[in-house]
Protein backbone atom coordinates (compact mmCIF):
# COMPACT_ATOMS: atom_id res chain seq x y z
CA UNK A 1 0.00 0.00 0.00
CA UNK A 2 2.82 2.41 0.61
CA UNK A 3 5.04 1.99 -3.03
CA UNK A 4 7.91 1.92 -4.47
CA UNK A 5 6.84 5.40 -5.51
CA UNK A 6 6.50 6.94 -2.25
CA UNK A 7 9.54 5.21 -0.57
CA UNK A 8 11.78 6.27 -3.47
CA UNK A 9 10.60 9.88 -2.26
CA UNK A 10 10.65 9.33 1.54
CA UNK A 11 14.19 8.23 1.24
CA UNK A 12 14.85 11.26 -1.00
CA UNK A 13 13.66 13.65 1.67
CA UNK A 14 15.36 11.69 4.53
CA UNK A 15 18.61 11.87 3.00
CA UNK A 16 18.97 15.03 2.18
CA UNK A 17 17.96 16.20 5.75
CA UNK A 18 20.54 13.91 7.05
CA UNK A 19 23.31 15.13 4.70
CA UNK A 20 21.96 18.38 6.21
CA UNK A 21 21.83 18.32 9.70
CA UNK A 22 25.21 15.69 10.20
CA UNK A 23 26.97 15.23 12.24
CA UNK A 24 24.12 16.54 14.93
CA UNK A 25 21.63 14.01 13.80
CA UNK A 26 23.48 10.49 13.54
CA UNK A 27 22.62 7.58 10.59
CA UNK A 28 20.49 5.65 13.45
CA UNK A 29 18.30 8.95 14.28
CA UNK A 30 17.74 9.48 10.50
CA UNK A 31 16.73 5.52 9.79
CA UNK A 32 14.31 5.57 12.94
CA UNK A 33 12.70 9.20 11.35
CA UNK A 34 12.67 7.71 7.76
CA UNK A 35 10.59 4.47 9.37
CA UNK A 36 8.49 6.86 10.93
CA UNK A 37 7.35 8.60 8.01
CA UNK A 38 6.17 5.56 6.36
CA UNK A 39 4.15 4.81 9.45
CA UNK A 40 2.72 8.17 9.37
CA UNK A 41 1.63 7.66 5.88
CA UNK A 42 0.00 4.67 6.73
CA UNK A 43 -1.88 6.44 9.98
CA UNK A 44 -2.76 9.43 6.82
CA UNK A 45 -4.57 6.35 5.01
CA UNK A 46 -6.61 5.81 7.95
CA UNK A 47 -7.46 8.95 9.31
CA UNK A 48 -8.92 9.54 6.15
CA UNK A 49 -10.98 6.72 6.14
CA UNK A 50 -11.92 7.84 9.67
CA UNK A 51 -12.76 11.39 8.20
CA UNK A 52 -15.56 9.53 6.52
CA UNK A 53 -17.26 8.18 9.40
CA UNK A 54 -16.69 11.42 11.41
CA UNK A 55 -18.18 13.56 8.61
CA UNK A 56 -21.17 11.34 8.18
CA UNK A 57 -21.62 11.13 12.27
CA UNK A 58 -21.49 15.08 12.55
CA UNK A 59 -23.97 15.31 9.94
CA UNK A 60 -26.25 12.81 11.90
CA UNK A 61 -25.78 15.08 14.68
CA UNK A 62 -27.23 18.39 12.61
CA UNK A 63 -30.38 15.93 11.64
CA UNK A 64 -30.88 15.36 14.86
CA UNK A 65 -30.75 18.47 16.56
CA UNK A 66 -32.44 19.99 13.97
CA UNK A 67 -35.40 17.47 14.75
CA UNK A 68 -35.16 18.27 18.30
CA UNK A 69 -35.21 22.17 17.80
CA UNK A 70 -38.46 24.32 19.83
CA UNK A 71 -40.18 24.76 16.54
CA UNK A 72 -39.01 21.83 13.43
CA UNK A 73 -40.34 22.38 10.33
CA UNK A 74 -41.51 19.18 8.18
CA UNK A 75 -38.20 18.95 7.01
CA UNK A 76 -36.84 19.16 9.93
CA UNK A 77 -38.80 16.32 11.28
CA UNK A 78 -38.39 14.02 7.94
CA UNK A 79 -35.10 14.90 6.78
CA UNK A 80 -33.75 12.93 3.85
CA UNK A 81 -31.29 10.37 5.91
CA UNK A 82 -29.68 9.16 2.65
CA UNK A 83 -26.10 10.34 3.49
CA UNK A 84 -26.15 9.38 6.94
CA UNK A 85 -27.68 6.14 6.30
CA UNK A 86 -24.73 5.19 3.71
CA UNK A 87 -23.78 1.61 3.48
CA UNK A 88 -20.05 2.14 2.37
CA UNK A 89 -19.47 4.30 5.59
CA UNK A 90 -21.94 1.60 7.94
CA UNK A 91 -18.98 -0.41 6.60
CA UNK A 92 -16.18 1.53 7.80
CA UNK A 93 -17.51 1.85 10.97
CA UNK A 94 -18.27 -2.11 11.81
CA UNK A 95 -14.68 -2.95 10.05
CA UNK A 96 -12.14 -4.56 12.65
CA UNK A 97 -8.79 -3.24 11.51
CA UNK A 98 -10.43 0.70 11.29
CA UNK A 99 -11.55 0.07 15.03
CA UNK A 100 -8.49 -1.76 16.44
CA UNK A 101 -6.22 0.80 14.37
CA UNK A 102 -7.64 4.02 16.41
CA UNK A 103 -7.89 1.95 19.27
CA UNK A 104 -4.70 3.19 20.78
CA UNK A 105 -4.51 6.60 18.90
CA UNK A 106 -4.15 9.71 21.10
CA UNK A 107 -4.67 11.89 18.21
CA UNK A 108 -8.15 11.86 16.33
CA UNK A 109 -10.68 14.31 14.46
CA UNK A 110 -12.75 14.09 17.39
CA UNK A 111 -11.28 17.65 18.81
CA UNK A 112 -11.77 19.20 15.00
CA UNK A 113 -15.52 20.32 15.41
CA UNK A 114 -14.65 23.72 13.20
CA UNK A 115 -12.41 22.02 10.77
CA UNK A 116 -15.26 19.28 10.48
CA UNK A 117 -17.93 21.14 10.30
CA UNK A 118 -16.65 23.12 7.37
CA UNK A 119 -15.69 20.30 5.30
CA UNK A 120 -18.82 19.08 5.82
CA UNK A 121 -20.58 22.25 4.99
CA UNK A 122 -18.88 22.12 1.24
CA UNK A 123 -19.52 18.58 0.84
CA UNK A 124 -23.12 19.75 1.74
CA UNK A 125 -22.39 22.31 -0.86
CA UNK A 126 -21.25 20.30 -3.84
CA UNK A 127 -22.50 18.52 -6.80
CA UNK A 128 -21.68 14.79 -5.99
CA UNK A 129 -23.65 15.42 -2.66
CA UNK A 130 -26.94 16.69 -4.72
CA UNK A 131 -26.64 14.13 -7.38
CA UNK A 132 -26.32 11.97 -4.92
CA UNK A 133 -29.45 12.72 -2.51
CA UNK A 134 -31.83 13.70 -5.61
CA UNK A 135 -31.32 9.78 -6.96
CA UNK A 136 -34.97 8.33 -7.29
CA UNK A 137 -33.25 4.99 -6.06
CA UNK A 138 -29.46 4.40 -4.18
CA UNK A 139 -27.44 1.03 -3.98
CA UNK A 140 -24.25 -0.12 -2.67
CA UNK A 141 -22.59 0.72 -5.88
CA UNK A 142 -24.35 4.42 -5.33
CA UNK A 143 -23.34 5.06 -1.72
CA UNK A 144 -19.55 3.88 -2.60
CA UNK A 145 -19.50 6.15 -5.69
CA UNK A 146 -20.63 9.15 -3.65
CA UNK A 147 -17.64 8.82 -1.60
CA UNK A 148 -15.10 8.85 -4.45
CA UNK A 149 -16.14 11.62 -6.03
CA UNK A 150 -16.38 13.57 -2.64
CA UNK A 151 -13.15 12.56 -2.12
CA UNK A 152 -11.90 13.69 -5.79
CA UNK A 153 -14.12 17.10 -5.64
CA UNK A 154 -14.10 18.05 -2.28
CA UNK A 155 -11.73 16.70 0.34
CA UNK A 156 -7.91 15.81 -1.71
CA UNK A 157 -8.28 19.16 -2.93
CA UNK A 158 -9.07 21.37 -0.29
CA UNK A 159 -6.34 23.75 0.67
CA UNK A 160 -8.01 23.71 4.13
CA UNK A 161 -7.63 20.02 4.09
CA UNK A 162 -4.08 19.96 3.46
CA UNK A 163 -3.01 22.83 6.06
CA UNK A 164 -4.69 20.97 8.54
CA UNK A 165 -2.60 17.64 7.91
CA UNK A 166 0.06 19.53 8.23
CA UNK A 167 -0.38 21.15 11.86
CA UNK A 168 -1.12 17.11 13.06
CA UNK A 169 2.02 15.68 11.65
CA UNK A 170 5.22 16.97 10.17
CA UNK A 171 5.19 13.99 8.62
CA UNK A 172 1.97 14.81 6.13
CA UNK A 173 2.67 16.83 3.34
CA UNK A 174 0.65 17.44 -0.11
CA UNK A 175 2.52 14.08 -2.02
CA UNK A 176 1.40 12.24 1.21
CA UNK A 177 -2.44 13.28 1.01
CA UNK A 178 -2.32 12.69 -2.95
CA UNK A 179 -1.21 9.21 -3.09
CA UNK A 180 -3.08 8.24 0.46
CA UNK A 181 -6.04 9.71 -1.13
CA UNK A 182 -5.54 7.75 -4.08
CA UNK A 183 -5.38 4.71 -1.83
CA UNK A 184 -8.55 5.00 -0.03
CA UNK A 185 -10.50 5.82 -3.45
CA UNK A 186 -9.04 2.47 -4.37
CA UNK A 187 -10.44 0.74 -0.79
CA UNK A 188 -13.86 2.53 -1.09
CA UNK A 189 -13.53 0.09 -4.61
CA UNK A 190 -12.69 -2.91 -2.85
CA UNK A 191 -15.60 -2.54 -0.79
CA UNK A 192 -17.57 -2.36 -3.67
CA UNK A 193 -16.93 -4.84 -5.62
CA UNK A 194 -17.24 -7.04 -2.33
CA UNK A 195 -13.22 -7.56 -1.28
CA UNK A 196 -13.15 -9.52 1.70
CA UNK A 197 -10.03 -7.90 2.85
CA UNK A 198 -10.71 -4.07 1.43
CA UNK A 199 -8.71 -2.51 3.83
CA UNK A 200 -5.12 -2.36 2.80
CA UNK A 201 -1.88 -3.30 4.48
CA UNK A 202 0.83 -0.66 4.62
CA UNK A 203 2.74 -2.77 2.25
CA UNK A 204 2.32 -5.00 -0.32
CA UNK A 205 4.73 -7.74 0.60
CA UNK A 206 7.96 -7.98 2.66
CA UNK A 207 10.10 -7.12 0.34
CA UNK A 208 8.55 -3.51 -0.25
CA UNK A 209 8.39 -3.79 3.21
CA UNK A 210 12.44 -3.69 3.62
CA UNK A 211 13.30 -1.52 0.13
CA UNK A 212 12.84 1.66 1.82
CA UNK A 213 15.27 0.94 4.67
CA UNK A 214 17.77 -1.03 2.31
CA UNK A 215 17.56 1.71 -0.10
CA UNK A 216 18.76 4.13 2.57
CA UNK A 217 21.50 2.26 4.34
CA UNK A 218 23.22 1.03 0.96
CA UNK A 219 23.25 4.82 -0.41
CA UNK A 220 24.46 6.12 2.96
CA UNK A 221 27.51 3.25 2.59
CA UNK A 222 28.39 3.78 -1.12
CA UNK A 223 27.95 7.85 -0.93
CA UNK A 224 31.63 8.57 -1.57
CA UNK A 225 31.42 6.22 -4.54
CA UNK A 226 28.29 6.98 -6.05
CA UNK A 227 29.35 10.86 -6.31
CA UNK A 228 32.73 9.91 -7.58
CA UNK A 229 31.16 8.55 -10.65
CA UNK A 230 28.84 11.23 -10.68
CA UNK A 231 31.29 13.65 -10.84
CA UNK A 232 33.04 12.23 -13.61
CA UNK A 233 30.01 12.64 -15.21
CA UNK A 234 29.62 16.56 -15.41
CA UNK A 235 31.40 18.74 -17.73
CA UNK A 236 33.30 21.67 -16.21
CA UNK A 237 32.29 23.20 -19.13
CA UNK A 238 29.11 23.29 -18.46
CA UNK A 239 28.28 22.44 -14.97
CA UNK A 240 30.78 23.23 -11.74
CA UNK A 241 30.41 19.83 -9.66
CA UNK A 242 30.80 21.84 -6.59
CA UNK A 243 27.62 24.03 -7.48
CA UNK A 244 25.08 20.92 -8.29
CA UNK A 245 22.24 21.35 -5.98
CA UNK A 246 22.16 19.27 -2.80
CA UNK A 247 18.70 17.59 -3.88
CA UNK A 248 19.76 16.69 -7.29
CA UNK A 249 23.17 15.03 -6.10
CA UNK A 250 20.81 13.14 -3.53
CA UNK A 251 18.53 12.26 -6.42
CA UNK A 252 21.58 10.81 -8.22
CA UNK A 253 23.09 9.12 -5.28
CA UNK A 254 19.39 7.14 -4.67
CA UNK A 255 19.07 6.32 -8.08
CA UNK A 256 22.91 5.24 -8.70
CA UNK A 257 22.22 3.06 -5.56
CA UNK A 258 19.47 1.60 -6.99
CA UNK A 259 20.88 0.80 -10.40
CA UNK A 260 23.48 -1.05 -8.76
CA UNK A 261 22.20 -2.81 -5.47
CA UNK A 262 18.69 -3.46 -6.80
CA UNK A 263 18.74 -6.19 -10.00
CA UNK A 264 14.95 -6.96 -10.02
CA UNK A 265 14.17 -3.17 -10.60
CA UNK A 266 14.55 -2.19 -14.53
CA UNK A 267 17.21 0.22 -15.35
CA UNK A 268 14.12 2.09 -17.48
CA UNK A 269 11.99 2.18 -14.19
CA UNK A 270 14.59 3.90 -11.93
CA UNK A 271 16.01 6.43 -13.81
CA UNK A 272 12.07 7.33 -15.01
CA UNK A 273 11.45 7.48 -11.34
CA UNK A 274 14.67 9.81 -9.90
CA UNK A 275 14.50 12.30 -13.33
CA UNK A 276 10.51 12.72 -12.27
CA UNK A 277 12.08 13.48 -8.81
CA UNK A 278 14.17 15.89 -9.95
CA UNK A 279 11.43 17.54 -12.06
CA UNK A 280 9.35 17.86 -8.97
CA UNK A 281 11.73 18.74 -5.87
CA UNK A 282 14.71 20.76 -7.59
CA UNK A 283 15.46 23.85 -9.53
CA UNK A 284 13.68 24.07 -13.02
CA UNK A 285 16.76 22.55 -14.73
CA UNK A 286 17.08 20.07 -12.81
CA UNK A 287 15.10 16.92 -14.70
CA UNK A 288 17.60 17.67 -18.02
CA UNK A 289 20.86 17.51 -15.80
CA UNK A 290 19.85 14.56 -13.73
CA UNK A 291 18.49 12.80 -16.89
CA UNK A 292 21.96 13.58 -18.82
CA UNK A 293 24.16 12.20 -16.13
CA UNK A 294 22.56 9.31 -15.17
CA UNK A 295 22.19 8.19 -18.94
CA UNK A 296 25.91 8.21 -18.58
CA UNK A 297 26.41 6.50 -15.37
CA UNK A 298 23.97 3.80 -17.03
CA UNK A 299 26.14 2.94 -20.37
CA UNK A 300 29.52 3.14 -18.25
CA UNK A 301 27.66 0.55 -15.66
CA UNK A 302 26.92 -1.34 -18.64
CA UNK A 303 30.12 -1.17 -19.84
CA UNK A 304 32.00 -2.40 -16.35
CA UNK A 305 29.32 -4.94 -16.42
CA UNK A 306 28.13 -3.93 -13.13
CA UNK A 307 25.08 -3.17 -14.13
CA UNK A 308 23.40 -5.91 -16.37
CA UNK A 309 19.74 -6.10 -16.01
CA UNK A 310 17.29 -4.48 -18.81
Amino acid sequence: MINRVLIRVKVVQALYSYMLTRPDRTYEQAKNELQASFEKSYELYMYLLKLIIELTDLQDRALDDARNKYLPTEEDLNPNTRFVDNWLVKQLRENEIINEFFDDKLVSWQDEIIFKRLTLDKILNSDAYKEYMAYEKTDNATDCEVWKQLLKQVILNDEDVVEKLETMSLFWSVEDLDTMGQFVIKTIRRFQEGNDAPIMPMYKDEEDSEFGEKLFKTTVQIMDENNILIDSFIKSERWDKNRVALMDRIIMCVAVTELKSFPTIPTNVTLNEYIELAKEFSTPNSGQFVNGILNAVVKNLRERGIVTKP
